[in-house]
Parts: C-alpha cells; sequence; structure tokens
C-alpha cells in the first residue's frame, strides 16, 4: 500500500533572549518550562497519533524558539515510527550548541542542522543584538561538520539598520570556506509587537535593498548554491524537504503552543500560551484556538500562488482556476512578472522581486 506522505512541525518556544525583530511565540528558558512542554507534548502526540495511521513521515522540523536548548527531543524521537530517509531538522543559535550537543544530536537521528547565523560581521550583529560573534558562528559550522552533520542550513539577514553593500558583501565573501549546503535569505521586515517596531527602527531604502539582494543572489550561484525558492538556495541534493511541503501543501501536524497544521484541507493553530496549552491537553481538550478551511476559489488560489514561490512554478493543468485568475496570469505575463512554458508558470528574475505584488494579484 502507498502511504500518504506528511511531515511533523515541533514549536520549542524557549529563548534565553528574545531577538527584538521576533515575533514568535517565545518564552524564558526555564526547567519548569521544559517539564511542562515535555508532558503537554506526550499529550498532544497521543491525541493526534490516530491520524499519523497508514501515513509516511518524510520530515520532523524542530524550531522554535530555540530547540536546541530542549532537552526533551530525544524522547519526541523516541515515539515517531518514521522511515531511514525521513529529514530531521532542529534548529540551533551558535552560541548555545557544543561539539558535544552536536554530536549527541546525531546520535538520536537528527540528520540537518539549521544555525541562525544572520549575519557574519559583529557589527551586523550587534545592531540585530544577536548573543554570538561572527567568529562563535563560524566555529558551530566546523563543529557541525565534525559531528557528521552533511546537512547544515544557515539563516542569512540584509536590509539591516545602517547596512551597507560592503559590510554585507564583508559576510558573502566568508561563505566559500564554510562547511554549508543550504541558505535561508530573509530581508528584514519590521513586525508589529516586536522592539525594532515600538522602537521605529529603519531598514535600508528599496534602491539599497534591490543591491543587497543581488549581491547575495550573484554570490550564492558563484558558490554552486541553486535558488530553488525564492528565499531558500541549495546545493545539489540539499533542498530542504520540509520547506519543500509547505510550498506544495503537503499535509503536517504541528505540536507545541502555537504550533500550525495543514491537515484534510484545513489550517489549525494551537494556542500561543504554554500554561493554556498544557491545561486544555491535560483536560483532554483541542490545544487548538484557530481553525480555516479555505473553499473553492480561495484554495486553489492560494495554492497556486505559494507554488510559484518554487524555481519550477506550477502547472496550469493541476489546477482549476478561475477565469479571473487566469485573466491576472496574462496580465502578469505582460508586465513580465510571469513566464509560461509548456502550461508551466513560473515567476520571472524580476517577478522573484516583486512576489507580493504577484501574489496579490492573483489572491
Amino acid at each position: 500500500m502507498v502511504k500518504n506522505k506528511v511531515s511533523l512541525y515541533f514549536h520549542i518556544p524557549f529563548c534565553t533572549k528574545k531577538c527584538p525583530y521576533c515575533h514568535f511565540y517565545v518564552i524564558p528558558n526555564r526547567l519548569s518550562h521544559h517539564k511542562l512542554l515535555s508532558e503537554s507534548i506526550a499529550l498532544e502526540w497521543q491525541k493526534q497519533l490516530p491520524l499519523l495511521k497508514n501515513k509516511e513521515i518524510v520530515s520532523i522540523y524542530f524550531g522554535g524558539g530555540t530547540p536546541a536548548l530542549f532537552g526533551g527531543i530525544e524522547e519526541i524521537l523516541k515515539n515517531i515510527s518514521r522511515g531511514p530517509d525521513c529529514e530531521i531538522t532542529i534548529e540551533a543559535n551558535p552560541e548555545e550548541i557544543t561539539l558535544d550537543l552536536l554530536t549527541h544530536f546525531r546520535a538520536i537521528g537528527i540528520n540537518r542542522l539549521s544555525l541562525g547565523v544572520q549575519s557574519l560581521d559583529d557589527r551586523s550583529l550587534q545592531t540585530l543584538e544577536r548573543v554570538h560573534s561572527a567568529d562563535k558562528a563560524k566555529e558551530a559550522i566546523h563543529n557541525a561538520k565534525k559531528a557528521g552533520f552533511e546537512n547544515v542550513s544557515i539563516d542569512l539577514m540584509y536590509d539591516l539598520p545602517g547596512q551597507t553593500e560592503e559590510s554585507f558583501r564583508y559576510t558573502l565573501n566568508q561563505l566559500s570556506a564554510l562547511p554549508i549546503h543550504h541558505i535561508s535569505l530573509y530581508n528584514l521586515t519590521i513586525e508589529p509587537h516586536t522592539s525594532f517596531y515600538k522602537r521605529q527602527v529603519q531598514t535600508p531604502a528599496p534602491e539599497l535593498s534591490l543591491r543587497l539582494l543581488t549581491a547575495a543572489v550573484e554570490k550564492f550561484k558563484e558558490l554552486g548554491f541553486e535558488r530553488y525558492e525564492i528565499s531558500a538556495f541549495a546545493l545539489p541534493n540539499h533542498k530542504s524537504l520540509h520547506n519543500l511541503g509547505y510550498w506544495t501543501a503537503r499535509p503536517f501536524l504541528g505540536f507545541g503552543p502555537s504550533a500550525f497544521s495543514y491537515w484534510s484541507n484545513k489550517r489549525f493553530r494551537n494556542v500561543a500560551n504554554i500554561n493554556r496549552y498544557a491545561k486544555q491537553l491535560k483536560e483532554n481538550l483541542s490545544a487548538v484556538d484557530f481553525e480555516e478551511e479555505l473553499t473553492y476559489p480561495a484554495n486553489v488560489k492560494e495554492l497556486f500562488a505559494v507554488k510559484i514561490r518554487l524555481k519550477e512554478g506550477a502547472n496550469l493543468h493541476e489546477f482549476e482556476l478561475p477565469d479571473e485568475t487566469l485573466t491576472a496570469i496574462e496580465k502578469l505575463k505582460y508586465l513580465e512578472l510571469l513566464k509560461e512554458e509548456n502550461f508551466q508558470i513560473q515567476l520571472t528574475e524580476r517577478g522573484m522581486l516583486f512576489y507580493d505584488t504577484v501574489a496579490a494579484e492573483i489572491i
């Protein structure tokens, strides 16, 4: 019997310090919280386990927060039946991992590491109020290789306050010496309810932002990284299997406070409060506080808009798009934001720069 492929996401909300640009649900790194989370995830796992019958788990992702701080990862993995090729990722910050910890992660089955590097320029790291230094980030990457990781991803950010082309190129020029296999590139966005938002922090002008992005894309290509999605670059055979699921509507279950799920064409989210999350599960109640099911044509419009984030794009024959969306696609082709070949719709280079405009037209 062919099993349906699915993914799992575990939100581990602990942080030693909340970054001023972070808008995710995070809480202080306390042992009492660790115990509560372990007990609650175990309850949620038992509650959701029937959904996984006859399913093949192809990826597991521990995000946060800083899941590397959490001592309950091994216990979670022990309870999950998975194939030998399952991609298992853990996020970590450079200042919080050691060679011994990385070796432990490999020993319990984790085969992909995602490091929150953000920059290899100490001035930029200070602007972001990150705890680690550039040297610490490089040490963490090299330790990952020593521990046996053959799939290391790093996060890099641009559009930082006060960032210049020179300072960003300083980061880019150090990448060739590092044993990394995947890069997620993000521009800093000032989200409401963050410290940067309250302080009215300003990011670079659009003209400089474009030059920074162009410099990164060119450097990654030079180093052999393929841009397989707007913000994702990978060496051959190192695309993120887990993230590909998000862009192609693979079902996934989320565990932990604030974790999202996508299952049976429904999106739902757990309550973003560890105490309420724990209380509801202990009382054998659902931890979900938000649920949404898109109906036609909103569901196909959204999936189409998400799928064209991928370099390969989306095939029109796979979607029953309404006439207004087909008209919008023709308009976007005329504006040279989309291109079409054999019914395959893809973003142009220009379209990748203005994806938000493209998505708004389609949805």
